[in-house]
């Protein structure tokens, strides 16, 4: 059964593998390509959404894990942006919604941020000299980017780190690795939310092969961006990743 679900869908897993080595290099799960990718199968909307939260779990559990060992996380900072991000990501992933509109809105807010962050020299390299947003503005950024992450069925780091790069939030891997713990938690908040939803549905068969699948290519991408990355090779790979994301969604959505 396993051999013949790999033989049929290899281009799927191939491309699954490619997806997390990439994605989990910057700190993301990946799950909007993985929602992508899954689109082109004809598998329903509902499931594809189940199936990218569950590998966005895997693929940044290991990035949590590689990020909290190398002593990445402000846990002062990162709190107040998850604290309301859980339950808007299990109402998001609740809610039946009409996937057009939002892919289009998603393809030109990404396009922008990733042009931005391009554009902007501003790096931060001192952690002293970083931005102290408030537990006001933390909370809201982490409650709204969690609604509509769970809505859509990623995790939300690919909202969170332009906004995080472009107030300065701290320095780049910081914001890397508070993105993996975003997408992390709000992914199993988003996947309960659709979980109790009565249109909630799984292919497990490939599914369990996809999960294999990231979670190895996760694991390689975490350990290039902690060795390879400098913080502003890591800027500027995040804004390629996000345009690359916008222009794909545009592209299908607008074409």
């Amino acid at each position: 059964m396993i051999l013949e679900t790999i033989s049929q869908n290899w281009q799927i897993i191939l491309l699954f593998f490619t997806i997390a080595i990439l994605y989990s290099s910057v700190g993301f799960g990946g799950g909007s390509s993985y929602l992508a990718v899954l689109a082109l199968t004809g598998i329903s909307f509902t499931q594809i959404r189940s199936t990218a939260l569950l590998c966005n779990i895997v693929v940044v559990t290991g990035n949590v894990f590689m990020y909290y060992k190398n002593h990445f996380y402000n846990w002062k900072k990162v709190i107040p942006l998850v604290a309301f991000s859980v339950p808007m990501a299990f109402i998001g992933g609740y809610l039946r919604i009409d996937q057009t509109f939002f892919f289009i809105l998603l393809g030109f807010t990404l396009l922008f941020a990733s042009i931005t962050m391009w554009l902007s020299k501003k790096v931060v390299s001192n952690p002293d000299n970083d931005t102290q947003l408030s537990l006001t503005k933390n909370a809201s950024y982490g409650g709204f980017i969690g609604f509509i992450s769970g809505m859509v069925g990623i995790g939300g780091g690919i909202f969170l780190a332009p906004l995080l790069h472009l107030t300065n939030w701290d320095i780049p891997k910081k914001i890397a690795a508070t993105a993996s713990f975003f997408i992390l938690v709000n992914s199993f908040s988003g996947l309960i939310g659709q979980y109790t939803n009565p249109d909630f549905e799984i292919n497990w068969g490939l599914t369990s092969v996809l999960l294999i699948t990231v979670f190895v290519g996760g694991q390689i991408g975490s350990k290039i961006s902690n060795q390879f990355f400098t913080a502003i090779q890591l800027k500027k790979a995040t804004a390629i990743l996000i345009a690359f994301v916008s222009i794909r969604i545009l592209w299908k959505y607008l074409a």
